[in-house]
């Protein structure tokens, strides 16, 4: 799916407020304060994309450029779904120049499954190889 000319996806433009806006209220975020989007999107690769000098969507790669990226906070809009666009954001973090060659990329997600299968994702082979350090509650 392509995404209307009406869009725009962008590297250049990124909106912590408006970004910030959006993760506070998102399942995997909520109540996040602004200085801790504002640090994350500091530290990793970010795309946005935007409508009528609006940002309407945004995704971002922590990585190390080298060897591995991990997808993070990847959404769009209520108003704008449907049209393409966190493809398009995705489709743009996997193309550039200094996310190519990775060994490995990952994410977590409760629910878009199906778009990331489209993509080339797929589930973990071994999930017993994978741990991790969660603290849900620590924007609380």
């Amino acid at each position: 799916m392509s995404v209307s000319s009406d869009y725009q996806v962008s590297f250049d433009r990124i909106d912590a407020a408006a970004a910030h806006e959006y993760l506070t209220r998102s399942y995997w975020a909520a109540g996040i304060p602004l200085e801790t989007v504002q640090r994350a999107l500091a530290n990793s690769m970010c795309v946005a994309a935007w409508y009528a000098g609006a940002q309407v969507g945004f995704a971002r790669a922590v990585t190390d450029q080298a060897t591995f990226a991990y997808l993070a906070d990847v959404y769009v809009l209520e108003e704008h779904r449907g049209k393409g666009l966190a493809r398009a954001m995705v489709q743009a973090l996997h193309r550039h120049s200094e996310l190519q060659g990775l060994r490995r990329w990952m994410l977590a997600t409760l629910d878009a499954h199906p778009l990331y299968r489209s993509l080339g994702w797929t589930g973990l082979p071994d999930p017993s190889m994978i741990m991790q350090r969660h603290f849900p509650d620590v924007y609380e």
